[in-house]
């Protein structure tokens, strides 16, 4: 038996989930989990759904059946089969919290990716990463070879066949073009709660306010600088007694969090962009234990 997402974006209409659910069950398949959101601002249908082909249908099967039901409904939807890991790459600076967390969680298999490889700007996660048994690739960025950068990151992106970059504290603001390439396909860590405290040294512009709680977000990467749909939030408490350096050491766990959250509901297809923002649904049982560790 094979295991499938089904995920489906459409105007709402009346019997769109009776068709769904009718479609899987004369395909042979079982539904194990389903999410649905109607908006009811802008008039458009989300469902994720996960099933089992108790039949061993492929992919190409269920979606060529599926033909005459999401014309029917002016669907946008694609079928995944959740055997095949997302192909990403990492970016990173100097700020390594995020990278090695992540390498950690895909190691001990509680974040199902498969990291093609590590780019960064820095050699300092050289060593890191090859221990790994991932390829590094050093791409020195400046204000008059940034174009050339990222046309070698692009190659690097199309030769591994990539399908997400992941950018865990990569200092360089990437460009219009390689943001409008990448759409839906770029996910950043910003070390504050957006849309509080942009720019630089954000928690020591917290710590000066005497705020209560710092926190991280986690978003898809826009032209517009970290102004790109929501995915994750989170947030941690702090007093008037714990110092700046208190807030740094506290903001690292939780971007790293943040950020592996993110990731896991965009690889298990949980996430869809409506407008400027996103509807995340929950994550199935059996994966809620490899969000939350850590």
């Amino acid at each position: 038996m094979k295991s499938y997402v089904l995920t489906v974006t459409c105007t709402t209409k009346r019997g769109i989930v009776a068709a769904i659910s009718g479609y899987l069950a004369t395909a042979g398949c079982n539904i194990t989990d389903s999410a649905q959101f109607d908006d009811r601002e802008t008039g458009r249908f989300f469902m994720r759904v996960s099933f089992i082909s108790e039949e061993g249908l492929e992919a190409e099967a269920l979606t060529i059946g599926f033909k005459n039901i999401s014309t029917q409904f002016g669907m946008d939807y694609a079928f995944y089969d959740e055997a095949n890991k997302t192909k990403a790459i990492i970016m990173v600076s100097r700020f390594g919290h995020c990278l090695n967390d992540l390498l950690y969680r895909w190691r001990i298999g509680a974040l199902p990716i498969d990291i093609v490889a590590v780019i960064s700007n820095h050699h300092d996660y050289q060593k890191v990463v090859v221990n790994h048994d991932i390829p590094f690739h050093c791409i020195k960025v400046t204000q008059d070879n940034k174009t050339e950068a990222e046309q070698r990151q692009m190659e690097i992106v199309n030769d591994t066949g990539a399908e997400l970059i992941v950018l865990a504290r990569y200092m360089q603001v990437l460009s219009d073009s390689m943001c409008r390439q990448m759409a839906g396909k770029i996910i950043n860590i910003h070390h504050s709660f957006l849309p509080s405290f942009k720019g630089a040294n954000p928690y020591k512009q917290a710590f000066e306010r005497g705020v209560k709680f710092i926190g991280a977000t986690s978003h898809y990467v826009t032209a517009d600088l970290d102004e790109g749909p929501i995915i994750e939030q989170d947030i941690v408490r702090v007093t008037h007694a714990q110092s700046a350096e208190d807030y740094i050491s506290l903001g690292r766990d939780v971007e790293s969090q943040v950020l592996a959250r993110a990731i896991h509901a965009h690889i298990h297809r949980r996430v869809f962009l409506n407008g400027t923002k996103t509807v995340v649904f929950p994550a199935s049982p059996g994966s809620f234990a490899s969000v939350r560790m850590g």
